[in-house]
């Protein structure tokens, strides 16, 4: 009796001082949250974080947009969440690999699509060509992780894990090595499964892909991996940088550059346009009738613009949520009269 309870946070945080990387973001160094909270006897505040993630209303609803195939007949097509997925995995193994701090970058990888439209980045384009303010996917997801969950008052997340969200583009250039990590870690990821997906339907074949950058990464999924993330350890093991050689972000960029032409903006055309006109017409709509958004919503319209607001609507929405909703608005019901 009367024997203090061991803080497991404090031992966490004892075990990443002794272990982590100097360039590491130890949880105990963390810039804090907007607004200070208690500190929990057992997580750190970046397993916190990953844990609001896994629990918002956002992440669980990726489990329903668009990777890169509409609606595809299959059960092992990618969606947004098992990309999410991917990514945190990957980010791990590299974390794990440098000595980082691997609570961050899972936490980063997590949240780094929260924020993504409807219909992958077919959304994103209209949406963002609609608005005067623009839509980026990594800005709303912030936004998301800031404003939109819990009713508005958002999850609180910490100033690293947000800077991680923000900058996981490849043009973002991220406060931490562990954002890097996750930055490295959407691209291999989204390449690679994006490839297996378009073999799978029958878009691709192995042998249409680049030779050059094959012979240099692999010629299958788990090769190519493998070979970016050994080559990102190797580049980066003892730095104060997390990247990879220039052959391999050779070879990876070359992929990049495929995927787009081949597959990114052709997979699925008839759905793209139809797309395209369903958040068009949703996007004016809701523009010109704010009183039909739900009371969330209603409620933003206090502080922001209504373009912002409707646009963070529709970029919540799921791919057959956001089908439903036109329908209801602009497809006429059946009806009988007189039992007929």
């Amino acid at each position: 009796m009367g024997e203090k309870i061991l803080c497991v946070r404090e031992q966490v945080c004892a075990n990443e001082e002794k272990f982590l990387s100097p360039y590491a973001k130890r949880s105990a160094d963390s810039k804090g949250r907007e607004r200070e909270e208690k500190l929990c006897d057992f997580r750190t505040d970046f397993q916190r974080d990953r844990d609001r993630i896994i629990y918002s209303n956002s992440f669980k609803r990726l489990k329903n947009k668009t990777q890169v195939f509409f609606a595809p007949e299959g059960d092992h097509y990618i969606t947004r969440l098992t990309h999410t997925l991917d990514v945190s995995q990957i980010a791990r193994s590299i974390a794990r690999s440098l000595a980082l701090n691997e609570d961050l970058a899972e936490a980063i990888a997590l949240g780094h699509d929260l924020g993504h439209t409807p219909f992958g980045h077919v959304g994103e384009r209209v949406l963002d060509k609609l608005a005067d303010c623009g839509f980026k996917h990594n800005v709303q997801s912030v936004r998301v992780v800031d404003v939109i969950e819990k009713g508005g008052r958002g999850l609180n997340l910490t100033a690293e894990v947000r800077d991680g969200i923000l900058q996981h583009k490849s043009s973002g250039k991220p406060a931490t090595l562990e954002g890097e990590a996750v930055s490295l870690a959407d691209r291999i990821a989204y390449i690679n499964h994006d490839i297996e997906d378009a073999i799978r339907a029958g878009i691709l074949k192995d042998e249409d892909l680049p030779k050059g950058a094959v012979e240099t990464l692999g010629h299958i999924t788990k090769e190519r991996i493998n070979t970016a993330i050994t080559d990102i350890y190797q580049q980066s093991k003892g730095q104060p940088h997390v990247k990879m050689s220039e052959e391999v972000m050779s070879a990876t960029n070359e992929l990049r550059t495929f995927m787009f032409e081949r597959v990114y903006e052709l997979a699925n055309k008839s759905i793209q346009e139809r797309s395209q006109r369903m958040l068009s017409q949703m996007f004016a709509y809701f523009k010109e009738h704010l009183d039909k958004l739900p009371p969330p919503y209603l409620q933003l319209l206090d502080n922001y613009d209504k373009e912002r607001v409707v646009c963070d609507y529709l970029s919540g929405m799921t791919d057959r949520y956001a089908i439903s909703v036109f329908e209801s608005l602009f497809i006429p019901s059946t009806f009988s009269i007189g039992g007929v």
